[in-house]
């Protein structure tokens, strides 16, 4: 393969990896929120109990952890529940509700994810020839140099998850609902800690507009 030749097959996996991690680096994306009018105009809370809704309790725990930190650098003081409920899975409301009034705070932040979806995203293949004045010795020698220098670059299949998760905040006075969010994430290959930590900073700033905290 000719310099030139090599110098084409480079760029044209660099425009490939490119148009790969642009397809799968997608954030958490707010697809909708809404705030309760009855709030507008209160104070922020400053006391919060984080629930992540998931039976794996790893994933719980560092969800958690996660919104925890995102809520302090707005000054809230928040806990999270596995402190007062570390066992997997729903409590019943009496236990709930204790959990609640054990963490004395003024509001409860709940996340679950509602479904999982996958998208299968199709790169069409590509035939690289030779750069232009490739060939020498007439329409033979062009010929043959084609043939000597083409390659193909097949189709490339892959999916990418799309994560649909609901988010809603409660006030703990008469648990009426606060704020409430839909979003979507892509995860992009990175780590799990990441992904929870670009989320959470996603909603405590969407509450913070809000006024909510």
């Amino acid at each position: 393969m000719t310099t030139s030749s090599r110098s084409v097959t480079r760029r044209a996996g660099l425009i490939l990896g490119v148009a790969l991690l642009g397809a799968c680096a997608a954030p958490t994306v707010l697809n909708t929120q809404w705030a309760n009018p009855q709030f507008a105009g209160k104070p922020p809370m400053r006391s919060i109990l984080v629930l992540g809704i998931t039976k794996d309790p790893t994933n719980r725990r560092n969800f958690e952890d996660q919104m925890v930190a995102q809520l302090a650098t707005r000054g809230v003081k928040a806990v999270p529940s596995y402190r007062f409920a570390p066992d997997a899975g729903a409590m019943e409301q009496v236990k709930l509700e204790q959990a609640v009034r054990q963490a004395g705070v003024a509001g409860v932040l709940l996340t679950r994810v509602v479904n999982v979806t996958e998208q299968v995203n199709v790169t069409p293949g590509m035939v690289m020839g030779p750069p232009m004045g490739y060939g020498f010795g007439g329409f033979y020698g062009y010929y043959g140099g084609m043939w000597a220098t083409s390659y193909v670059m097949p189709p490339t299949v892959y999916t990418t998850q799309h994560v649909a998760a609901d988010t809603r905040l409660f006030e703990t006075a008469n648990y009426t609902l606060v704020w409430s969010a839909s979003t979507t994430t892509t995860p992009s290959g990175g780590s799990i800690g990441s992904m929870f930590e670009q989320f959470s900073k996603l909603i405590v700033d969407s509450m913070a507009k809000d006024g909510l905290v």
